[in-house]
């Protein structure tokens, strides 16, 4: 690779890592495991870097690298196999009400628990539209589908959040504010 290509390429990996493993993060719901889907995705895309730099949306095009690298890993069974339910404790921030502190961080994992269980492809449209803020239109390019697909995937999607989310609520015994 020629050292203008090479230097693009690192700025753009520099500027855009951390969104990335963000989004890798929402689809596999781990750190590690994000940060090993990022890594490959600009794996893959440093190989390709003659032929994709010129493209408009380099970003739009990393996301669809990103998902369909997930969804590959998904596909591997030796993932299914591997248990994670060793959890790290989130550091307390003194400055903010423990109430109100306990109730965000509560929903949150709540919805984000209840996302994981959502089925691969209803939480890749999930992810894409509601946290990356992607039109349908960007979402259909992603994953390679039809507009009228990423409709009916996002309803369907948010109809098992919910109740994935109303059935651990209730099984949590928490008052929901």
């Amino acid at each position: 690779m020629r050292k203008a290509d090479e230097q693009g390429f690192r700025e753009f990996a520099a500027a855009n890592a951390a969104s990335l493993r963000r989004t890798a993060y929402l689809f596999c719901g781990d750190w590690h495991t994000a940060e090993d889907l990022m890594q490959s995705s600009l794996m893959k895309m440093y190989l390709a870097w003659k032929r994709i730099k010129d493209l408009d949306n380099l970003i739009a095009y990393a996301r669809k690298v990103l998902l369909r690298t997930w969804l590959d890993e998904k596909r591997r069974p030796w993932r299914r196999a591997e248990q994670r339910d060793g959890e790290l404790p989130d550091a307390a921030d003194a400055t903010v009400d423990p109430d109100t502190t306990s109730a965000k961080l509560w929903a949150r994992e709540l919805v984000h628990t209840a996302l994981l269980q959502v089925p691969p492809r209803q939480r890749a449209v999930l992810v894409l539209r509601y946290f990356e803020d992607l039109s349908v239109a960007e979402v259909a390019v992603a994953m390679g589908c039809t507009e009228g697909t990423v409709k009916s995937q996002t309803a369907r999607g948010l109809a098992t959040l919910r109740t994935i989310v109303e059935k651990l609520d209730s099984s949590s015994g928490r008052v929901a504010s």
